[in-house]
């Protein structure tokens, strides 16, 4: 096919696509116009049937827990894809040893100091997601780029020992599949699967809404591991051969 029939093909297909995208967005209420009885109906339950006083995280992890089930799920496959078409080749066995750190000492002192802050709020965000505005995916989002930081503050080399994929990859399995081995629990009780296994607990603390912690650091696990495989094998195959290139 010729670059013009694929331009062609092109503008007509996008022409299209355009126009839906244009109805669809014309048809949209009004910003701050709610219809829907579902949310108010939440903000009465979550918190006297759950004890979650994050009702999104209740909404997340509980009344439609096997939704997310599936997004986790996604982002695996997703990352593994990604992954796959990244990868072009192994790099020579000293490329872990090389070392570009910041010219600017002060800046790479920001820099750790930045790591540990990322790793801490990261870590907040998933512990009370679902106490306070949050989550396992937020926290696991933020930890990643807490890790990312050392590329960018330190080296290649700092990275490489937390980016390498036969640690990740059983981190991040254990993550998407012990979210799965929750809800297998639930159905090997004789209940219907991801059903709420454990007492409410007492509302605003780390002890309450029932199972959906666990269900919360599992998913902030997965998030956490699928982000830094991604970054890792994106540095692997295009960042350092340019580097150890220009060296």
């Amino acid at each position: 096919m010729s670059v013009r029939t694929r331009t062609i093909a092109f503008l007509v297909s996008g022409s299209g696509l355009g126009a839906l995208f244009a109805w669809a967005f014309a048809g949209l209420p009004a910003f701050g116009d709610y219809r829907g009885p579902y949310g108010f109906l939440l903000n009465t339950v979550a918190v006297p049937e759950r004890h979650a006083t994050n009702v999104v995280g209740a909404v997340a992890f509980d009344y439609r827990g096997f939704d997310t089930l599936g997004e986790e799920f996604i982002l695996f496959t997703a990352v593994t894809g990604v992954v796959m078409l990244l990868r072009q080749g192994e790099l020579a066995a000293d490329a872990a040893k090389l070392s570009r750190p910041s010219s600017v000492p002060g800046l790479r002192m920001f820099g750790a100091l930045l790591v540990a802050v990322a790793l801490l709020v990261g870590a907040w965000l998933a512990a009370f997601g679902y106490v306070t505005p949050g989550g396992g995916f937020q926290g696991g989002v933020v930890m990643a780029s807490g890790v990312v930081l050392l590329y960018f503050a330190t080296s290649y080399a700092v990275f490489h020992p937390f980016g390498k994929e036969d640690v990740l990859d059983p981190i991040e399995g254990v993550g998407a599949g012990g979210y799965a081995v929750i809800g297998l629990a639930a159905a090997l009780s004789g209940l219907p699967y991801l059903t709420n296994l454990f007492g409410p607990g007492t509302s605003g603390t780390l002890v309450s809404a029932g199972s959906v912690p666990f269900l919360n650091w599992a998913a902030a696990i997965e998030v956490f591991a699928a982000n830094l495989v991604l970054f890792s094998e994106f540095l692997h195959e295009y960042i350092v051969p340019l580097a150890r290139g220009d060296a």
